[in-house]
């Protein structure tokens, strides 16, 4: 019993800042996004009764394009980080030096600490009219103000993120892995790349997906990448958000737009969990 109280009081810091500065918000924002808006005035109406019109109104086609554009840019970004790290991990953990595996994840994290409008800004002129690819990209006749163009852009932006992440998720997975498994598989008559297929690929899901969530998170919540790279084409979700809140004034709307965001997260993150579930149970 006095173990259990000690336990209690030992969570109760964490709980009350988790409460304080999480569940208050959300609440406050899940009680604005039903509150009725004004035009011309600056937050919800004092007073109105609550109302669903600022859920309503985001089956209109505008708002379907948002979101849209956000999870399908962000969804490709974060299969391709997951496709480009894997070997790239699969190296680290198994083939390289101690020393050159500590320089490695130094690297990555070094990666991590860069500032976002450095990595940002090296995007856009890297794919710019005077970047290193702007011949490559004349010579094969991409339009760089292209719809095409622009989302590439964005997604080369949200690898710069996603890629290293991945990579630090996907190490430790891999040096978990015996390496007896595939010796053994290779020993029964499989190739190297049918035992990686077979043994490795199935053992790493866990991280594969752990991966793809924090890839397709960072490209949901991007701001300044479609901002800036999206050259006022392409927004995404929290782009609408700002501009609903700061730029407009309606608050409800933002916040209902927050809301879906969130669901739609939950949702994603409910359906890969449960198909990681049934991969396992196979």
């Amino acid at each position: 019993m006095r173990s259990m109280r000690s336990q209690v009081l030992l969570l109760l810091p964490a709980v009350a800042v988790f409460a304080l500065f999480l569940t208050l918000p959300l609440l406050t924002v899940v009680g604005e996004s039903f509150r009725a808006y004004e035009p011309g005035r600056i937050g919800a109406v004092a007073g109105a009764p609550l109302t669903g019109e600022n859920y309503a109104e985001l089956f209109n086609s505008a708002y379907l394009r948002y979101f849209m554009q956000t999870y399908l840019l962000s969804f490709g970004a974060a299969v391709m980080s997951v496709v480009f790290s894997f070997p790239v991990a699969y190296y680290i953990a198994r083939n390289a030096s101690p020393r050159a595996r500590k320089l490695w994840i130094f690297a990555l994290i070094g990666l991590m600490f860069l500032s976002s409008l450095v990595r940002i800004y090296a995007i856009q002129l890297t794919f710019g009219s005077v970047g290193l690819l702007a011949p490559i990209m004349s010579f094969l006749g991409a339009n760089m103000n292209g719809a095409s163009s622009i989302n590439l852009v964005i997604i080369a932006g949200l690898l710069h993120y996603e890629i290293p992440l991945s990579i630090l998720i996907l190490i430790g997975a891999i040096q978990n892995l015996n390496p007896c498994l595939i010796e053994a598989a290779q020993s029964l008559g499989a190739s190297a790349s049918e035992a990686h297929f077979t043994v490795t690929t199935p053992l790493c899901i866990k991280a594969l997906v752990s991966a793809f969530l924090v890839s397709m998170t960072l490209g949901v919540s991007a701001f300044a990448i479609p901002w800036i790279l999206g050259r006022g084409r392409v927004l995404f979700v929290s782009n609408l958000i700002y501009s609903r809140i700061s730029e407009v004034g309606n608050y409800p709307s933002g916040a209902a737009i927050s809301i879906l965001m969130i669901i739609l997260s939950m949702l994603l993150i409910f359906i890969l969990s449960r198909v990681t579930t049934l991969l396992d149970r196979t």
